[in-house]
């Protein structure tokens, strides 16, 4: 009788057991509760490794440690940050997401517009008006949004509005960026939600009164900048932003301190709305974080600023994942982090260095090219203006003409590939007709038809592009050169019961947004060209 007892309790306590395990592994596959997408404009797997044992192990170090590190995701071409979070963002390219970048050429009014405006839309802290409508597909943003009914929370935050409502997406509760005329936290009426953690530090804090003091000082000794040669490091770099200087809340944005400033109005929304707490589905923050060269040094040899940046933003990503781990426990928030590519943009080396250069005037292109035009088919104002490296050809006049289009951009092609420091020119026909062509297969994946010019310029390495064909006054100027450069850059993914590993060959961005909604168990974006990977 004992025996049998004895039996049937060890039976009852491996079922007990088994259910047990089963409960807990059940438990262990329940999806995130909080979202943390970040994006790094001009972020260089190259000094995450030559400042590696600089940082601490919380940031970076965390992220690759415990994270799937893609190496090398490809962007196909070079696109700015406001075309690449797109991309990250909906898994779709430009000719699918509409938005090739964070200006676009409008032919009616010859002028360049913000590619997200939206006269519609009113603002909240600010006159400008902003809006998704431009986007034409789906965000990850949107789909965890709907895949919680609405009662799961997102909101992003990014220095500029473009980048904000991109990472916001439709359906957001709320997209915020800095407004560079008053240093407020704004958002767009598109939205319904403005957080009180926002209004809070626009009335109480605001960075109109905390930015006087401020001052961006290298955060460590000397050795911690490794490869500066002794000249630089011996004269360490001091910038403030003074009330007198109308465009410092610009100083202050292209600095590491708008990082600071990101990271802790995130981890105050987080706080404030408790954000991850909810059993209906994930909820989602989504920033953005520069890394770019800052615009305002002194020399142009800016890597001490540079590596400093990297320094302070590791501190920053640290404090920002500790805040969300704060709400759903170690290790149990999704976390992804993509870069943009380079835009390939820097200064001219100095004339010292005797590396060859030359100059290519948008304006002087403008007006030859259009006299050759006028030479072959007649009087006119045949190019309209240059605009992101692309002349825009008058289509109006094209059609009074009775011309064929193909056959005048073909002409022009010929006519712009023989001036000097031009290397070479692409019909807008050829691109989207590039098939079987892996360049102009990526341009054409990068162009949206309706908004791309006629006619796409490469400068030749070296040359400096001189746009002036708006701004004839050598003050008002846009000076480039245009580095080559391959269009990629890491992304990592940090995620529970994902292992930790590094993906070394090429891979297309576009994976992203599926492979977070994989890791979610909720649909992809709606324009996603490619499933997501299982990690």
């Amino acid at each position: 009788m004992n025996s049998g007892r004895k039996k049937m309790s060890g039976l009852m306590l491996a079922l007990l057991t088994s259910v047990v395990s089963i409960a807990l592994g059940a438990e262990a596959q329940i999806p995130p509760r909080l979202v943390l997408g970040i994006m790094i404009d001009g972020l260089d797997q190259q000094y995450i490794d030559l400042l590696r044992s600089q940082f601490g192990d919380d940031g970076f170090n965390r992220l690759l440690r415990e994270g799937v590190v893609i190496a090398n995701a490809d962007y196909g071409t070079n696109v700015d940050a406001t075309a690449a979070t797109a991309m990250v963002m909906t898994g779709a390219s430009p000719s699918t997401t509409s938005v090739t970048g964070a200006r676009l050429y409008d032919r009616d009014g010859r002028r360049s517009v913000a590619a997200m405006t939206d006269p519609d839309a009113m603002g909240n802290f600010t006159g400008e008006t902003f809006s998704p409508r431009a986007l034409s597909v789906s965000t990850i943003a949107d789909e965890v949004r709907i895949a919680g009914g609405g009662v799961t929370r997102v909101f992003s935050i990014a220095p500029d509005p473009a980048q904000a409502v991109i990472l916001a997406g439709h359906c957001a509760n709320a997209a915020l960026w800095l407004n560079d005329k008053t240093g407020n936290w704004a958002t767009s009426t598109f939205y319904k939600d403005m957080p009180t953690a926002v209004t809070y530090r626009n009335r109480l804090k605001p960075l109109s009164a905390r930015l006087d003091s401020m001052q961006w000082t290298p955060l460590k000794g000397r050795e911690a900048y490794p490869g500066l040669p002794d000249h630089i490091t011996h004269y360490p770099f001091r910038y403030t932003f003074p009330r007198g200087n109308t465009g410092r809340y610009a100083l202050f944005a292209g600095s590491p301190k708008i990082n600071a400033e990101v990271s802790d109005l995130a981890g105050e929304l987080i706080d404030d709305l408790k954000l991850g707490t909810s059993a209906d589905g994930a909820d989602m923050v989504n920033i953005a974080f520069t890394l770019k060269p800052y615009d305002y040094t002194k020399n142009q040899d800016n890597r001490y600023e540079l590596m400093d940046s990297y320094l302070r933003l590791d501190r920053d990503i640290a404090r920002l994942i500790a805040k969300a781990e704060s709400k759903v426990g170690h290790g149990n928030a999704l976390i992804f982090v993509a870069a943009t590519p380079p835009t390939g943009r820097s200064r001219r080396d100095d004339e010292r260095w005797s590396i060859p250069y030359g100059e290519f005037s948008t304006r002087k292109a403008k007006s030859l090219l259009n006299m050759y035009l006028m030479a072959r088919f007649g009087n006119g104002d045949w190019v309209n203006s240059f605009f992101n490296d692309q002349f825009y050809l008058n289509q109006k006049l094209i059609d009074e003409k009775h011309l064929d289009a193909h056959s005048v951009r073909l002409e022009a092609a010929a006519f712009l590939e023989k001036m000097a420091g031009v290397d070479k020119v692409y019909t807008l026909d050829e691109i989207m007709g590039g098939r079987g062509d892996d360049r102009l297969e990526a341009m054409q994946r990068n162009t949206h038809a309706a908004a791309a010019g006629d006619l796409f310029i490469e400068v030749a390495p070296g040359w400096e592009t001189i746009d002036d064909i708006d701004s004839p006054a050598s003050d008002n100027r846009i000076h480039y050169v245009k580095r080559v450069a391959a269009a990629t850059a890491p992304v990592f993914i940090m995620a529970p019961d994902v292992d930790a590993r590094t993906i070394d060959t090429p891979v297309d961005i576009r994976v992203v947004a599926p492979t977070v909604a994989r890791l979610l168990r909720i649909r992809s974006p709606n324009g996603a060209a490619f499933p997501g990977l299982v990690l």
